[in-house]
């Protein structure tokens, strides 16, 4: 099943996805059969006790214990159950303070999603805005922020969680079948705030594992005379200063890493597809793009911008 247009707490699609997906509905269904009680009770009263003409005033009566008591008790003991079923889903959709150290970092930045898988050797392989994970393996996320409060949210795959500047926080993302998933910043964090979306790509075990190995390489050298020229540009320019390739250039941490930017799907945290077009586009002029960018517009040549193209697209 292929999910990638797909974006809706209706398509619940790991374990704790469906909790909430349960609870949320085993609600809906409490409130509507409350609703349609009160409402026929409301009707019977309006029917059964209606003013007929010329008819005394009504009788008053003191009360009645019974049907206090039975008023009273019935919507605590409903919320009771309520908080009951609420409390099993925070404790199976939230990590406890002593799962671990974390499987994946993600950082939310002003206005792309920096990822980083912690190795065994204590290395890491990093990307950016999109997240490969294995099926049926549940990982601790990691949630950061590095500058203002983000919201880290794939419907499809569970709760929304806060990335909060010196606060980070913890969820668990599983995928329960392979598909790709969409997901957001559901906090406004700024004029670009729309265009902060991410991917959650769900993969075989094995296909993830070979993932993971590749974006913990070095970027290969380019071969060709355009993307070498390329690379040239991206030396001899700023670029150099904002964006890590392994291999390449230093580890900096003030724009996205771009070790392996050919083989991502999409550019800019969502906002372009991957493709020479598209980066010339977003190299042209990155505040037409996406507003408020931090990048500048360097006023490159057409031959400039189809050697640079051509660089990022050999960093597969």
């Amino acid at each position: 099943m292929d999910t990638t247009n797909l974006s809706s707490i209706f398509h619940p699609s790991s374990p704790e996805a469906h909790s909430i997906y349960d609870l949320t509905f085993g609600v809906v269904i409490l409130c509507a059969v409350i609703f349609t009680l009160v409402l026929g009770l409301i009707a019977y009263a309006c029917v059964k006790f209606r003013a007929k003409p010329n008819s005394p005033e009504p009788k008053q009566e003191h009360g009645n214990t019974w049907l206090e008591t039975l008023w009273t008790a019935t919507p605590f003991l409903t919320l009771v159950v309520v908080m009951v079923f609420t409390i099993r889903t925070m404790i199976a959709v939230s990590p406890s303070t002593t799962a671990g150290k974390p499987d994946l970092i993600v950082v939310g930045h002003q206005w792309w999603w920096e990822v980083r898988y912690p190795m065994a050797d204590g290395s890491e392989a990093v990307t950016a805005n999109e997240i490969h994970i294995p099926v049926g393996k549940k990982l601790l996320l990691e949630l950061r922020a590095a500058d203002v409060i983000h919201d880290f949210w794939v419907p499809d795959l569970g709760r929304k969680i806060d990335a909060i500047p010196g606060q980070p926080n913890q969820i668990w993302l599983e995928a329960d079948h392979k598909g790709t998933f969409l997901g957001f910043c559901a906090e406004f964090c700024g004029g670009s705030h729309a265009w902060m979306q991410l991917r959650v790509m769900a993969d075989d075990e094995q296909d993830y594992k070979t993932w993971l190995t590749r974006q913990a390489t070095p970027a290969l050298i380019p071969q060709s005379a355009s993307a070498k020229r390329g690379l040239e540009l991206f030396r001899n320019n700023t670029c150099v200063s904002c964006h890590q390739i392994t291999g390449i250039s230093a580890a900096i941490q003030i724009g996205p890493d771009l070790s392996h930017l050919g083989a991502r799907e999409t550019l800019v945290a969502g906002a372009l597809q991957n493709n020479p077009a598209d980066i010339a586009r977003w190299l042209i002029n990155p505040d037409r793009v996406k507003p408020g960018a931090h990048m500048p517009k360097f006023g490159f040549r057409k031959d400039e911008l189809d050697d640079l193209s051509s660089f990022l697209e050999s960093l597969k």
